[in-house]
């Protein structure tokens, strides 16, 4: 049990720190607020790799002032995305959709760490196997002794 207890430790932080990020600030938030996050996860239709809040662009400008004006209309935030996406394509969205194909570049990242931790235990883990247990022979001894006193010798 002993030999679990930090790997137990490293999943229990991981997982809390998921769970925290998926969860976030659920604070409400300013009308502002609001604006500015949804524009910067719109793409700026004229400007190559803006977004919408960075951009001043004319169509960035007026994106931003139908976004302020969703708000303030009562909108949520995934209505106005929505909105968006049915205007100007999916490709609108700065993030990659998070189903179908979309979800691959969520989940690869994910399945690559998990892939590499389970290397590096396995590795960890026949590394031990291969020191311990491993008896010298006698021969061996007599090599390594014959070895140090060669090395002794002036």
């Amino acid at each position: 049990m002993r030999r679990r207890a930090p790997w137990f430790v490293m999943v229990v932080v991981i997982a809390a720190s998921l769970f925290v990020a998926a969860v976030g600030d659920r604070s409400p938030r300013s009308e502002a607020d609001r604006v500015d996050a949804v524009s910067s996860e719109v793409r700026c239709p004229t400007c190559r790799g803006q977004s919408v809040r960075e951009s001043n662009a004319p169509a960035a400008q007026a994106i931003r002032g139908e976004i302020a004006r969703r708000v303030r209309a009562g909108e949520d935030d995934g209505t106005i995305r929505s909105y968006l996406v049915s205007r100007y394509g999916e490709k609108v969205l700065l993030n990659p959709p998070r189903s179908g194909v979309g979800a691959l570049v969520w989940a690869l990242p994910v399945a690559a760490v998990v892939v590499a931790l389970a290397a590096v235990a396995t590795a960890l883990r026949r590394w031990r196997g291969a020191s311990s247990g491993v008896v010298p022979s006698v021969s061996d001894r007599a090599l390594v002794a014959a070895a140090r006193s060669v090395k002794d010798e002036p």
